[in-house]
């Protein structure tokens, strides 16, 4: 029989070494200093983009719905770490904002960028009340902003090119382009085809490649691949290698829908779906992309 004392001793030593290992993981997938990193988290039928630059900057582009973001960033982030830089609400539905509470009891966040649209709901205007009370920087964006998250890694702004506060939520989501060397990445949000449509008639006015440019290696395909989003013109204009689609297992609303698939399929996109592959992430030097799968 072993005595209570070493018992506990080994108990302690077991979980040290749990966390250990489980940090030494961490440490191992992120690599070094010249990866960007970028994961469509599993939160269910919901959108939570994680994005790390390759000098540590943080970012979320949504948080999910309630009680689904923290098991999903525990997979991308050490257990120590507690800070967020920003985070991006591209559109102030529940599935986009529901687990905002949960990363504030959670996270220090510096900032929050919102596109205008507004939603009545309780969850919506209890977030606006907490990012007062916390005194969180927020930023209303538009188009031609440009974040810089470090180490060559910006994220361009190309919608809202307006006010939007009138609009419905989907068809004002933001939109941006991450971009890192030869990677870049379409995030889409909510966007419907009339809000594709915008973006590309001003891409066609400006015609600035360093800053609207609308082709981009990965689609994060809108709306969770809904027929209202990701229409012809935007998939063939964006021509991605991959789209990445948000959303639940046997969710209610059928998503993705079979005409975007069919669209997405028409030019040749390999799709990647949270509902079958779970937690989707891509690691990027700048010159190529590597993904990982996690259920």
């Amino acid at each position: 029989m072993i005595p209570r004392k070493q018992s506990y001793g080994l108990f302690i030593f077991t979980c040290l070494l749990l966390v250990s290992t489980t940090y030494l993981f961490y440490l191992d997938f992120k690599s070094s200093k010249k990866d960007l990193i970028f994961a469509i988290l599993d939160v269910g039928q919901g959108d939570a983009l994680f994005i790390e630059s390759p000098t540590g900057t943080q970012i979320l582009f949504d948080v999910g719905p309630p009680r689904k973001i923290l098991s999903g960033l525990a997979r991308v982030m050490s257990p120590f770490d507690r800070h967020i830089d920003a985070i991006v609400i591209t559109n102030p539905d529940a599935d986009h904002i529901g687990g905002f509470n949960d990363i504030l009891k959670t996270y220090n966040v510096d900032m929050v960028f919102e596109p205008g649209t507004i939603n009545d709901s309780k969850v919506s205007k209890n977030l606006e009340a907490e990012i007062k009370n916390k005194k969180i920087q927020n930023i209303l964006v538009k188009k031609g902003m440009r974040i810089d998250i470090g180490g060559g890694a910006v994220i361009d702004i190309l919608f809202p090119d307006q006010d939007v506060s009138t609009w419905d939520t989907n068809d004002g989501s933001i939109v941006a382009k991450l971009s890192y060397g030869q990677t870049s990445i379409m995030l889409t949000g909510d966007s419907t085809s009339k809000t594709e449509k915008i973006i590309l008639d001003n891409h066609k006015k400006t015609a600035r490649q360093d800053l609207a440019g609308i082709k981009s290696t990965i689609l994060k395909v809108g709306h969770h691949g809904s027929r209202t989003s990701t229409s012809d013109s935007f998939v063939k204009a964006v021509a991605p290698t991959y789209a990445i689609v948000s959303n639940g297992k046997d969710n209610k609303y059928g998503h993705p829908h079979r005409e975007t698939l069919n669209t997405l399929a028409k030019f040749g996109v390999k799709v990647l779906r949270t509902d079958l592959l779970g937690t989707i992430i891509m690691k990027s030097d700048g010159k190529k992309e590597s993904f990982i799968f996690q259920k």
